[in-house]
């Protein structure tokens, strides 16, 4: 007899359908199940989990040889999502329940011994896809991640499955299963994603970096901090999250859907709330930082999307792999070809980077005196190029702090004083570029430069004069613009000031003096 039904899988970080069907033929022994469609190894073994899920649970294996076709074909299938589906798919094909009903729903689950379902990766994609897709009228998930599957779900029924004898009850008596609601999902704006709050005020001095911050926050600009150790680099970089707005809807589910492919979304939380910080230590590869694997998944610039990702000690990178960040850093997304096709993976993110001036951290420190030889010194900047340094907007030196300072208690603004300000700059911004597709200044093209940034003839010769002086090239006159555009945008001014230029230059010659 036959039967089919419908499951999902991940490709990047987008779901496509993938259709079941099941051929029992009810004769023969010993009992046969074989799997077609380009299954990798934990789907042919999902052969075993079935059998014995399906005895844990009363139901009687099919006789004879049953096949299990995965279409398309030419598509390899990956993972233990599929156990759910060809299991009730089985069931189906004994006569048990209703094949009609079967063959308008999508199942995804994989199955314990004992018959318990239990969750998978990829769930708000799989439902994104689900809503999407015609003919569909129930998506059964695993009861874990039911949340997740009923926040991107849209209209379509949601149903909570724990075990398999619950999916079979399903299409016995579908009246007896309520859908989850729209309602038991978590206010979006109740939640929490972060488990420490770091504050602002707690970072002594450092108040022109505070400023640049503020800045790069407001216009979601790159930011390089130059400064001996224990200057606050770090810790100033994790405090950045604390006063970025607040993701709205459409943001929280590009960045929960690629958490949740990698399956790093918390249970109780369906969705991401806060804007991702990510901090990968200097021992990454290329593969890891972008994407990799023989079929790629999302790498670290990907995860952070839509928030901060932090690069500590920059130089100490591989120099190939800090090189591959310059494609993210203008395009907003990263690109990775393999023998298995092409993927797109978004990677619109704030790149927050950190250095020592030298090798041992303390060229220019009044108080130390610096070990490094002028070669070692050059050969150490010389590790970030000129192309990736044009591509970070703003550049911060940091100063030793004095004892005063340090044995002062704290007396700076609070995150979310800070916060309010970026709000409002970021309010003038959505404005500016509604239905454009750009969400703030650091995004704009050449026509929004254009005419978003235009000058007055003060300003335009101070700027031709630090062009000359500075030899900036035409990327970083680009990024000048962007720049004061956004401390225009802090002032709630609508015209681009001299002053506002002299700020922004002030962020860009910190590499014309070092390197």
């Amino acid at each position: 007899m036959l039967a089919k039904t419908f499951s999902a899988a991940i490709s990047g970080v987008d779901a496509f359908t993938v259709e079941i069907e099941i051929n029992a033929t009810g004769k023969g022994q010993p009992t046969v199940v074989s799997i077609v469609g380009l299954p990798d190894a934990a789907v042919k073994e999902s052969r075993d989990r079935i059998r014995s899920a399906m005895g844990s649970c009363g139901y009687i294996h099919p006789k004879g040889t049953t096949v299990v076709n995965l279409a398309p074909a030419d598509v390899k299938k990956e993972g233990a999502s599929f156990d759910l589906p060809i299991a009730t798919g089985m069931i189906a094909a004994t006569g048990i329940i209703d094949r009609n009903k079967l063959a308008r729903a999508m199942l995804v689950g994989e199955l314990a011994l004992d018959g318990g379902v239990r969750p998978v990766k990829g769930m708000i994609p799989i439902a994104l896809h689900a809503r999407k897709s015609e003919g569909i009228e129930a998506l059964l998930v695993p009861a874990e991640s039911a949340m997740e599957a009923a926040m991107a779900a849209g209209k379509l029924p949601v149903y909570a499955v724990r075990t398999l004898a619950d999916a079979v009850g399903f299409f016995k008596d579908s009246s007896r299963f309520l859908p989850v609601r729209q309602d038991d999902v978590p206010d979006f704006h109740g939640l929490s994603f972060s488990v420490v709050s770091r504050d602002f005020s707690e970072v002594k001095g450092q108040g022109y970096a505070k400023r640049a911050l503020e800045v790069a926050a407001t216009g979601g600009h790159n930011v390089l901090m130059v400064g001996a150790p224990g200057t606050g680099k770090s810790m100033l970089a994790k405090r950045v999250p604390g006063i970025l707005p607040p993701m709205h809807v459409d943001e929280a589910l590009e960045s929960s859907k690629i958490h949740s492919v990698m399956g790093l979304l918390p249970s109780n939380i369906p969705f991401l709330t806060e804007r991702p910080y990510r901090a990968p230590h200097h021992t990454i590869s290329d593969a890891g930082l972008l994407g990799g694997q023989t079929v790629p998944t999302p790498g670290e610039i990907s995860l952070a999307h839509n928030g901060v990702l932090f690069m500590d000690e920059l130089p100490e990178f591989k120099r190939n792999v800090l090189e591959v960040l310059r494609q993210p850093l203008e395009n907003g997304e990263v690109t990775i070809s393999r023998a298995a096709g092409s993927f797109t993976f978004p990677a619109r993110f704030m790149l927050i980077a950190a250095m020592n001036p030298c090798p041992c951290g303390h060229y220019g420190d009044a108080a130390r005196s610096c070990r490094c030889t002028p070669p070692q010194i050059q050969r150490y900047r010389a590790r970030i190029s000129g192309p990736l340094l044009d591509r970070i907007d703003i550049h911060v030196e940091l100063s030793p702090l004095g004892d005063d300072v340090l044995l002062s208690a704290p007396t700076g603004e609070t995150s979310s004083e800070i916060r309010r300000r970026v709000v409002e700059g970021r309010k003038v911004q959505n404005e500016r570029f509604s239905g454009t597709g750009i969400f703030c200044n650091s995004q704009m093209e050449p026509a929004q430069l254009q005419r978003y940034c235009s000058l007055d003839q003060e300003s335009m010769t101070y700027l031709r004069h630090s062009i000359r002086e500075l030899r900036l090239s035409a990327r970083a006159y680009d990024r000048i613009l962007r720049v004061a555009r956004t401390i225009a945008d802090l002032k709630g001014a609508e015209q681009i000031s001299t002053q506002d230029l002299f700020e922004a230059v002030q962020y860009r010659d910190l590499d014309k003096r070092m390197w």
